[in-house]
């Protein structure tokens, strides 16, 4: 891969993503910053276009430059030398990395989840805090995507033959009439075929729950193969047995709820997160062993939170971009 193109002859936009891309990955963006990025995204169809484009060459470089510094020691060395020193000048925005944190393989910086992770820059289908999401794929696939879900149409031969789950949530509906369908997430994939069935990846850790049907999962340790009302959990070194579903816990964020059994107050923050903007953080390690049971409306997570806050004598203090810390 040859990049020599100065970075003053590139497009205004390209030069924004490319400034954007930088900035989100240096992981010291701040709110503000976050906000501002949102609305140049979404300001022109052009803007998210460039952004794709420089976040792709961004993880190239760092995959090819993590390659270098550990062959090369010269080049090492001058990575020690730089690593700290600000980049500026009319170097190319490519060839500028090398000398700083990207050239040894960092991953994108998400600070508080206030956009999406390097991992979901390239996704064709993606759910923004709060929203869901229908569409139909091939005709035969009908998916629902819950809230910050990122999805990345996978073809073989020219036809489509499934999607990646980047992150998030789906619940999928394959007819029977086409062959199967593959979900892959993470290092596992979903194989099925006249079937209903939810695939939840979230920190490495998937989720599989069939619906109707029978649904396939194949992984590197073993493969599982569900009937209705079944489940499995895999993360990238193991998958567990199968394990039956309780029907009332099935979908119900297709319903608009959540719904929480003695569940750690700390998994129902996280989850709450996924469903409202900023973040709330939760600081005392006693409150960590508090549980919560508790079906919520996904539209009255405030409320829910305002109630939280009483139930367990929370202090609670606001600060920008939606951030909440309960103590």
């Amino acid at each position: 891969m040859t990049i020599s193109r100065d970075r003053n002859e590139l497009p205004d936009v390209s030069k924004d993503a490319q400034a954007w891309v930088r900035k989100l990955t240096s992981g010291h963006a701040s709110a503000w910053e976050a906000q501002a990025f949102k609305r140049w995204r979404d300001a022109d169809p052009t803007h998210l276009a460039a952004f794709q484009e420089a976040s792709r060459q961004w993880q190239l470089l760092a995959s090819a430059s993590g390659s270098v510094l550990d062959t090369n020691a010269e080049a090492a060395r001058y990575h020690r030398k730089t690593l700290h020193q600000p980049r500026v000048g009319r170097r190319a925005f490519l060839g500028a990395a090398i000398g700083g944190a990207a050239a040894a393989g960092v991953a994108a910086y998400s600070p508080l989840g206030l956009w999406p992770d390097a991992g979901q820059w390239g996704a064709d289908y993606r759910t923004a805090v709060g929203e869901q999401r229908e569409l139909t794929l091939d005709g035969r696939v009908s998916v629902a995507m819950n809230t910050r879900t990122s999805l990345r149409r996978v073809s073989d031969q020219g036809r489509m033959a499934g999607v990646e789950l980047l992150e998030g949530e789906a619940a999928l509906e394959v007819r029977g009439d086409a062959g199967p369908f593959r979900v892959v997430a993470g290092l596992g994939q979903v194989v099925a075929e006249a079937a209903g069935f939810e695939v939840r990846y979230l920190e490495g850790r998937t989720c599989v729950t069939c619906l109707h049907g029978q649904v396939g999962i194949e992984h590197p340790a073993s493969r599982r193969l569900l009937q209705a009302r079944q489940l499995a959990v895999y993360d990238g070194r193991a998958i567990s047995e199968i394990a039956s579903v309780d029907p009332d816990s099935l979908s119900p964020w297709r319903q608009g709820e959540l719904v929480f059994k003695q569940t750690p107050l700390p998994a129902v923050l996280e989850e709450i997160n996924r469903y409202r903007p900023g973040r709330v953080m939760l600081l005392g390690n006693a409150l960590r062993n508090k549980t919560v049971t508790a079906r919520i409306k996904i539209t009255e997570i405030e409320t829910a939170l305002l109630q939280i806050q009483y139930s367990f004598d929370l202090g609670a203090r606001s600060f920008p971009a939606g951030v909440l810390v309960l103590s």
